[in-house]
């Protein structure tokens, strides 16, 4: 003995189903974009990044509250100022260090 087995569904769930739905789009890509931690948790290592690119300053580092090594820093970069390769090198792993810093606080949260 078969039975059968019959499935309805409301005309409006089908509709909004199959519909294009433009800001459910926006909403999706977004959430990709950002990997679900919004605007500010997407875009944090980018300005700590850029900050820190401006010599001599150490931005990045304070931009993450990481004010100790800053100065640090800062201080380090009087005698590494007479080697300028050794200078350049503090400062593109300034730049590395302030977009790491700013990525791990920013999935901490």
């Amino acid at each position: 003995m078969e039975e059968e087995l019959v499935v309805q569904f409301s005309p409006e769930a089908h509709v909004d189903r199959v519909g294009f739905q433009p800001l459910r789009l926006v909403k999706e890509i977004w959430r990709e974009i950002t990997f679900g931690v919004g605007t500010w948790g997407a875009l944090r290592p980018l300005i700590a990044a850029l900050l820190a690119a401006v010599p001599f300053l150490f931005l990045g580092q304070h931009f993450n509250r990481n004010h100790r090594r800053a100065t640090d820093w800062t201080l380090l970069q009087i005698p590494l100022a007479f080697t300028i390769v050794l200078w350049i090198g503090l400062w593109f792993w300034s730049i590395i260090d302030a977009w790491k810093e700013a990525t791990s606080l920013v999935a901490n949260r």
